[in-house]
């Protein structure tokens, strides 16, 4: 049975931990770690089977742990992937848009070959990579649109430059436009989805993101659109944001929580 380091315990990591606790994930989950102490202990009292909470992030990856699962954030990345890898753990990372710094991106896949170790990454909440990465050289156009509730985008870096002024938005309006690598950086926690699509596709600056806030809806909502010689592929998933945290869809919880499974089961892999 694999045995599961988790980095951060948040709405995303609490609900990858309790489906290992509930055998839904066949694992084990050893060692826990968040920035915020509280946030790890609230999550080890939820649970049947109770992990070690570790002192410090980098310690995730020590003992007899089989894979290290990133669900906190893109600095979170940065700061701890590689030494995963160098103690020859595998890496399941959520916070994607980390990867669009090529100088992290080249550094990390150069640490899989060396210590022959693999970093996962879910298909999150969009749907149709495995097709997108199918017609990958025949790509001349990719686009992505995104609509959220304003609470949803709240906190975002873009707002700290910007004149927008999201309780005031009253009908459907277009905040951003502009490259997967852009709104990336200025929507760390809202547009991970960019980074994957951009990460499969025609890279970060070739991949067109389209952000609009619409305060009449209460889904996260992504319209994907990719053109070619191969044809067109037009993409539509509408997600219902988790009740915990209503920047993160619940179907990117679940493709993490599937995704783990895949890992962890032998047997017959469908798609991606």
């Amino acid at each position: 049975m694999k045995k599961i380091g988790l980095l951060g315990c948040g709405a995303i990591g609490t609900q990858i931990a309790l489906a290992i606790d509930s055998g839904k994930i066949p694992a084990k989950l050893i060692q826990i770690y968040d920035q915020s102490k509280d946030s790890s202990n609230k999550l080890v009292s939820k649970l049947k089977n109770k992990p070690v909470i570790v002192d410090n992030s980098h310690l995730l990856s020590s003992g007899s742990i089989d894979l290290v699962v990133e669900a906190a954030s893109q600095q979170a990345v940065k700061d701890v992937a590689l030494s995963v890898l160098q103690n020859k753990k595998d890496l399941m990372i959520m916070s994607v848009g980390a990867l669009l710094d090529e100088s992290i991106f080249e550094v990390l896949i150069e640490a899989c070959k060396e210590f022959n170790k693999q970093i996962i990454l879910p298909s999150g909440a969009i749907a149709g990579l495995d097709a997108i990465k199918s017609v990958k050289d025949e790509l001349e156009s990719l686009t992505l649109v995104t609509t959220k509730h304003p609470k949803s985008l709240k906190g975002a870096k873009f707002f700290e430059t910007s004149n927008i002024n999201l309780d005031s938005i009253k009908k459907q309006t277009m905040i951003f436009e502009g490259d997967a690598a852009e709104a990336v950086k200025l929507f760390p926690a809202n547009i991970n989805v960019a980074a994957l699509l951009s990460l499969t596709g025609l890279g970060s600056k070739n991949t067109k993101v389209m952000i609009v806030a619409e305060p009449n809806t209460d889904k996260n909502t992504h319209n994907i659109f990719a053109n070619g010689k191969f044809g067109k592929i037009s993409i539509t998933v509408e997600n219902v944001p988790d009740p915990n945290n209503p920047k993160t869809s619940r179907l990117a919880i679940l493709s993490a929580i599937q995704t783990l499974r895949q890992y962890c089961l032998d047997g017959i892999s469908i798609g991606t």
